[in-house]
């Protein structure tokens, strides 16, 4: 009875400082990192890099069984050889997407410009290539699980009362279902004021972030901006004003 204890007391102080072996011991909630490698000696290695940095680590030394554990287990990032019998890394991948959308870095001793950018160009997060430092794996590991986890901002604004179309990323504006040619500064001044819509957006808060700094010159520029944006609006639908001033105060973005 001792000597279990003992065992279990062993696991309890595992858990608690470095990463779980999932080979051996039951997955906990710590975040969890599958090791596709054929080479025990490199799965050895980078199962100690990384339960050193933090992570609950699993392997697998073939491409049919690291499917299978994707499918299986409730996995964060998988590090991913490319030579391997059975099916090689390229072919795992392409299993792994049809199953679930999980951040995926290559790690193989194919490293020309070629293989990495190949390796980019199929979908993969990041490419390490062999021989590798040990702090460069759980870096790599630890920025790619951040991007993965990282809230994405809404690309595109939609407010329907006044059927207006603000697309953050490529910049488009649509009012009426026709496209609204902007200048950068005016988009920058229209964005800001969507993102915040209904309330009000102060001019300091406007200078500081459309041109760096509040000044009076600088409530000027916002102050003609805000004119030619209106008169843009009015080409398509006159007589309504979509942007509204509260005097001393700031803009705001009439949604309704």
């Amino acid at each position: 009875m001792e000597k279990s204890n003992d065992k279990s007391n062993k696991f309890l102080i595992s858990s608690i400082g470095a990463g779980i072996d999932l080979d051996q011991i039951e997955a906990s909630e710590r975040q969890t990192i599958l090791v596709v490698e054929d080479n025990l000696d490199s799965i050895y290695l980078l199962k100690q890099i990384l339960r050193l940095a933090g992570f609950n680590v699993m392997s697998s030394t073939n491409g049919r069984e690291a499917v299978k554990k994707v499918a299986d287990y409730p996995l964060d990032l998988v590090l991913l050889d490319i030579m391997m019998p059975e099916m090689n890394g390229w072919e795992v991948l392409d299993e792994m997407r049809k199953i679930k959308n999980i951040p995926v870095i290559v790690i193989s001793a194919l490293g020309t410009k070629e293989d990495i950018v190949n390796g980019l160009h199929r979908g993969v997060d990041d490419y390490i290539s062999k021989p590798f430092y040990n702090n460069e794996v759980s870096e790599r590991v630890k920025a790619v699980l951040r991007r993965a986890h990282k809230p994405q901002e809404l690309s595109k604004l939609v407010f329907q009362d006044i059927n207006l179309i603000v697309d953050l990323f490529s910049q488009e504006v649509i009012l009426h279902d026709e496209k609204v040619r902007l200048t950068p500064k005016e988009f920058a001044v229209l964005s800001l004021l969507a993102k915040n819509a209904p309330a009000v957006v102060s001019y300091d808060v406007i200078g500081q972030a459309v041109w760096g700094e509040d000044s009076p010159e600088v409530r000027r520029r916002t102050k003609y901006l805000i004119y030619l944006l209106r008169r843009k609006f009015e080409r398509v639908n006159s007589g309504k004003n979509f942007i509204l001033n509260f005097d001393r105060l700031g803009y705001k973005l009439q949604t309704d």
